[in-house]
């Protein structure tokens, strides 16, 4: 049994975002004839990952013009053979003449690279054109590129995403962003092509704290779910009928909701994988030692992890911390 998990209000896609095609998208310009034409905007999207792909597909289905870029090009390539549009060599040569590019890659090096340097977004980005971060990364590295953009002339946007891959593929993300509010204003409109709440929390670097709070709380979460659907083994009882019981009280969750089924059935390709969850929860843990936050739940959860990659799971979704307490008996 499966239940949808709370709606949180938000600014959402539908006759919303066709309302809020404010500054970017559809734009009417003449003809020779004199007729009017419909355009839409030129973007970029860096990174075409499990989430990127999806997202700039998006893009592409709104109508807009879009560049990509991948390090793989092969990747590129399968997707503009997809969604038409085109693909860059470099960062730079996708950001050339993009109002808007939109990043979603790794990490803080590979971030870092994408953005700087002869070759990356920033050298062939207008002044005036926005740059949106969609990577989880540390506050350090948006507080640098957030200097870098703004010396530059470039509006800069940190808006990490949850929602997982189906968020992604089906246009159903939250994003959680900083940066200026006029830069934020102009970005938004595009960002719900893919999103189900799109918010600005406060100046630069609120968008990539907001997401240490996010992960933070699924680390607690599942392994709360975990140890629940573990006992419920021990017991004896029909795990499946304890859930539809527990889930409608105060126990109900996303992570219930979405995840206990493969956690019973012992499957765990269903999303965020445990390598990209300690890289997350690494940050939120230096970070926390960096502003005083007392972190003893995701501390513990981290190593619980770190024996999961033990156990050969690094690429196993972030429910598999059942597996582990499946091993120990």
């Amino acid at each position: 049994m499966r239940h949808a998990p709370p709606t949180l209000g938000c600014h959402s896609g539908g006759d919303s975002h066709k309302s809020r095609l404010r500054q970017w998208g559809r734009r009417s310009q003449k003809r020779s004839d004199g007729t009017r034409e419909n355009t839409m905007t030129k973007l970029a999207f860096l990174g075409l990952g499990v989430m990127g792909y999806p997202m700039a597909g998006h893009l592409a289905s709104a109508g807009h013009e879009v560049c990509v870029y991948n390090r793989t090009a092969a990747k590129a390539e399968a997707w503009v053979k997809e969604h038409g549009g085109r693909h860059a060599p470099t960062p730079r040569e996708a950001a050339e003449g993009a109002e808007c590019v939109m990043s979603c890659v790794g990490n803080d090096d590979d971030l870092r690279s994408v953005c700087l340097g002869d070759d990356g977004a920033f050298a062939g980005m207008a002044k005036g054109a926005t740059f949106v971060d969609h990577t989880t990364v540390s506050a350090q590295v948006t507080e640098e590129l957030y200097a870098a953009a703004k010396e530059g002339g470039i509006g800069y946007v940190d808006a990490p995403i949850s929602g997982g891959q189906a968020g992604a593929e089906n246009g159903q993300l939250s994003i959680m962003c900083g940066g200026d509010e006029d830069v934020y204003a102009k970005a938004e409109p595009v960002m719900e092509t893919y999103a189900k709440l799109c918010r600005r929390i406060g100046e630069s670097g609120a968008g990539q704290m907001t997401k240490m709070c996010n992960q933070i709380a699924i680390a607690g979460l599942v392994q709360g779910l975990s140890e629940a659907l573990h006992f419920a083994e021990k017991a004896g009882l029909d795990g499946r009928a304890v859930v539809e019981v527990i889930s409608q009280g105060a126990a109900g969750s996303w992570q219930m909701a979405n995840r206990y089924e493969t956690m019973l059935d012992d499957q765990f390709e269903h999303g965020f994988a445990v390598d990209w969850m300690r890289k997350d929860l690494g940050i939120c843990l230096k970070t926390g030692d960096e502003n005083g936050a007392s972190l003893p739940v995701t501390a513990l959860v981290d190593q619980y992890y770190k024996d999961v990659q033990k156990m050969g799971g690094g690429r196993w979704d972030t429910s598999s911390l059942i597996k582990r307490l499946r091993k120990l008996g």
